[in-house]
């Protein structure tokens, strides 16, 4: 596997067009599953060299891979983190009107698969580092840029991260997801869990058996109508429960005898998530168990932060009109990276909420460029 470390080297004097390297992004195929995210790395990691800025490439599993940069400041402050992730949802079975992979621009969009999740905020947090990286003498912390593999699914760039120390380094974070310039200052908890239904095998011309798809069924009738009891939160709406994956069967003429289903409860801050599962159970019929596949913990900033407030000053200053403060129902790689910590956070993404996973995603080329100067202006007032 590949890990390259390569230190700062002398800035190169073609200027970085976010928009180009955007294209060039999103035309590799990064979807996960299956991942694949080195070819994107390679190329970031590159750039980085090529703007003068330290970088290094981790191949830690095959094709999959992180970016970690780092602009040196003085050392007197934490470090100022910006957040990217490079992997997108996979394309979808649904027909696109413009090839998932093309980069096309059409007046002020430029589409493909990550254009608005997230590769738009990796390509302005680039070009920001490009600037800030000639006024390091002005920085007094790093400025490190974490761009990651795997977040759409298991965060498994973020917790390598996390296996490498990261962690302690993280003064203040400023995520690139989807908000449409806004400023997020809350995502909900991801709790995943799995249902197993046991039966008995049979067969349709003797013994019918005890048919564990019908089993799930039950099971999923009273979970759309279960209400999960959670306090209300003002930039949030409540808890969801969404099934995305069943399995069960070997042919079509055996009565199952296993059935699982896979489902993603949301939830908002300050939820046990604990309980959460306790009111599931409370609802499974006979051979059903349940179990726990995944918690990512919700994160939040109050809206009083000073981070909060900066960046609320900043976007104003480059937005038409003062950024709204919310909440959002998706996860972000600080789940990983701030669990524990407590520490400013913020999410400011050229990418709109909605388009996220949706056939001819895009993203308005304006705000990819508006991104770039709200990142620069928000790391230099933070350490100013």
């Amino acid at each position: 596997m590949e890990k390259a470390l390569n230190r700062r080297v002398e800035s190169s004097e073609t200027p970085f067009d976010p928009i180009q390297f955007l294209r060039k992004i999103v035309a590799i195929d990064s979807c996960d599953p299956p991942g694949g995210e080195l070819e994107i790395a390679r190329l970031v990691h590159e750039q980085l060299l090529e703007l003068g800025i330290e970088s290094e490439l981790d191949e830690f599993l095959p094709g999959r891979a992180n970016v970690l940069g780092r602009i040196r400041g003085s050392g007197e402050s934490p470090a100022f983190v910006f957040s990217s992730h490079m992997d997108t949802v996979p394309v979808g079975t649904v027909p696109w009107k413009r090839p998932p992979f093309s980069g096309a621009i059409e007046g002020d969009r430029l589409y493909g698969r990550g254009a608005t999740d997230m590769k738009s905020a990796l390509a302005s947090m680039i070009a920001a580092a490009g600037s800030l990286s000639k006024k390091a003498h002005l920085l007094r912390g790093d400025v490190i840029l974490a761009f990651t593999a795997g977040e759409s699914a298991n965060l498994l760039g973020a917790r390598r991260f996390i296996e490498q120390g990261l962690q302690k380094k993280i003064g203040a974070f400023l995520c690139g997801e989807p908000s449409d310039l806004d400023v997020i200052i809350v995502e909900k908890a991801a709790l995943w869990l799995r249902a197993t239904a046991i039966g008995r095998l049979g067969h349709v011309s003797g013994n019918a058996g005890i048919n564990a798809i019908d089993v799930i069924q039950e099971f999923l009738s009273r979970l759309r109508a279960m209400k999960l009891e959670c306090p209300p939160h003002p930039l949030l709406d409540g808890p969801t429960i969404r099934v995305g994956r069943i399995e069960g069967g070997s042919a079509v003429n055996i009565t199952p005898d296993s059935c699982i289903a896979d489902f993603d409860i949301r939830l908002p801050p300050g939820v046990d998530h604990l309980s959460v599962v306790e009111q599931v159970k409370g609802i499974i019929p006979a051979n059903v168990t349940i179990s726990i596949l995944d918690f990512k913990p919700a994160v939040e900033t109050l809206p009083e932060d000073d981070f909060v407030k900066l960046c609320t000053e900043v976007c104003a200053r480059h937005r038409a009109e003062p950024p709204k403060i919310k909440g959002v129902s998706y996860y972000s790689d600080g789940t990983v990276l701030l669990e524990g910590l407590s520490v400013p956070f913020a999410i400011i993404g050229p990418g709109e909420l909605g388009l996220s996973g949706q056939p001819d995603e895009s993203v308005s080329i304006d705000n990819v460029l508006k991104a770039v100067d709200i990142y620069e202006d928000v790391a230099m007032a933070w350490f100013s």
